[in-house]
């Protein structure tokens, strides 16, 4: 049987809308909570670690500090693209790990109520592994709530039997 991620919105009763920052992988769109992004850099390269996983490209200094870097198009399947200017990092933390993401390009923050939204159908849950914890419609498009832990390797997911 297939488990299913539980994916329990943010906000309270009130179904306040919280801001998400936006950012595109391979032509889709994503989200990540503000509270879980400390900031966002450009991308310039990264320096490669051996023995890293395949979809790690490697290890940055922001800020004084060094930040190990997942490249989403290789964490999601995705073919490699060419880098370019709108390339951006965006460096985020759960718990005490601090790890960047890198991504196509990110410039938008947006807001989205808990009612907006919805866990993500089953096929895409199961064939994304776990990386998407719901999918919200804004206007003509549809958004993808990014599990961060998931996607940087962390294995506590919460799962309904």
């Amino acid at each position: 049987m297939t488990e299913l991620l539980k994916y329990e919105a943010p906000g309270d009763a009130t179904d306040e809308p919280t801001l998400h920052v936006v950012f595109q992988v391979d032509g889709a769109d994503y989200v990540l909570p503000s509270g879980t992004v400390l900031q966002m850099e450009s991308f310039t390269g990264a320096t490669p670690v051996p023995g890293a996983p395949s979809f790690v490209a490697g290890i940055v200094q922001i800020r004084g500090r060094v930040v190990p870097v997942v490249d989403l198009r290789a964490r999601f399947g995705h073919p490699t693209g060419v880098l370019g200017l709108d390339n951006r990092v965006i460096v985020g933390q759960h718990g005490d790990r601090v790890v960047g993401l890198l991504v196509d390009s990110a410039r938008e923050v947006v807001r989205i109520s808990a009612s907006q939204l919805k866990p993500p159908p089953p096929i895409l849950d199961y064939h994304a592994t776990g990386f998407i914890k719901a999918v919200a419609q804004l206007g003509p498009r549809l958004v993808m709530l990014v599990d961060f832990a998931k996607v940087i390797g962390e294995e506590h997911v919460d799962v309904v039997a």
